[in-house]
């Protein structure tokens, strides 16, 4: 897999992700020519992790993906896609973690990528579905694993507390938790990261911008989890990012880069919508940061204490 960016490893796998990999929910709102020519444009920088899902777009990331990685050597990247929702038609996407379930759901998915294989299966946020995930979804990507069928599987979901219990119960390799480690939430560091090291599971960070905000001219305007940024978060992030002017350093950079220093983590997925954001994510994630900005965030008390520097 040759790339010019640095690449980790996941988990106990042979497996290597880019550290900026692209996030692909974006691409399931995007036409299919703007979404080739920023899946083109990311692979030309050096992009060589997508990640993808049933649920964006209702399968419209999926196809945009698979048109374009389709035309590449089947080892020239690594794809993550999900489980747990299915589309059926004339349905909201219903959750269904069951064992026939997930084996449909990737059937459906490599028609759709049009490939014959997935890399990274992912449990989708089975928040209400613990017990059927841990037990009819886990074994069945479990199996799927042992016989080589996926390279690795894991879980994303845009909390931490039930991927530590996930951590404590199953053999995985993998996390993506969105928007639990950035500079504005750290709630997946006290436990779900020393326990992610303890266990060899590599974290793959979804939304370091946290939804927009850490991107934004951090207004009104702006989005945090989704929504309009409360006032307070705004506040916060405009704290931030007084100490980045006086280091000289874009708020977005330290964005990006706050969360790839922790060694459990092995990547950091934006959701690009076009090739001038994925220039920009990788020229973010460029820019050298000296040590001193992370310390006088935490002496601010901006950031945790044992957010590493």
């Amino acid at each position: 897999m040759k790339t010019s960016l640095d690449t980790s490893k996941i988990g106990k796998t042979d497996i290597s992700v880019t550290r900026i990999g692209m996030g692909g929910a974006p691409l399931g709102g995007l036409d299919s020519k703007t979404a080739r020519k920023t899946l083109e444009y990311a692979y030309e920088q050096g992009i060589r992790y997508f990640d993808t899902a049933p649920l964006y777009g209702s399968g419209l990331s999926e196809i945009h993906n698979g048109e374009f990685l389709s035309t590449l050597k089947r080892t020239d990247f690594v794809l993550s896609s999900k489980v747990g929702r299915l589309i059926v038609p004339g349905q909201d996407i219903p959750f269904n973690y069951t064992k026939d379930g997930i084996l449909r759901s990737i059937d459906e998915s490599l028609t759709r990528l049009n490939l014959d294989s997935i890399d990274i299966v992912l449990i989708h946020d089975p928040d209400d579905h613990y017990s059927t995930a841990l037990n009819e979804a886990f074994p069945t990507l479990a199996k799927l694993r042992e016989e080589g069928v996926v390279k690795a599987i894991g879980a994303g979901m845009n909390q931490w507390e039930m991927l530590r219990r996930f951590a404590e119960n199953a053999d995985f390799d993998c996390f993506l938790v969105a928007g639990r480690y950035t500079l504005l939430d750290h709630s997946a560091l006290q436990e779900l990261m020393p326990l992610c090291l303890e266990k060899d599971i590599s974290l793959i960070l979804g939304g370091p911008y946290n939804s927009g905000i850490l991107a934004s001219d951090l207004d009104s305007k702006s989005t945090y989890f989704y929504d309009p940024s409360p006032l307070e978060v705004i506040e916060r992030a405009k704290e931030i990012k007084q100490v980045c002017d006086r280091h000289q350093i874009p708020l977005k950079a330290a964005a990006i880069q706050f969360g790839l220093m922790h060694r459990s983590v092995a990547a950091t997925i934006p959701g690009p919508r076009s090739p001038e954001e994925i220039k920009d994510n990788i020229a973010m994630a460029s820019i050298k940061i000296d040590s001193d900005l992370w310390k006088e965030l935490k002496q601010e008390k901006l950031i945790h204490q044992d957010c590493p520097e």
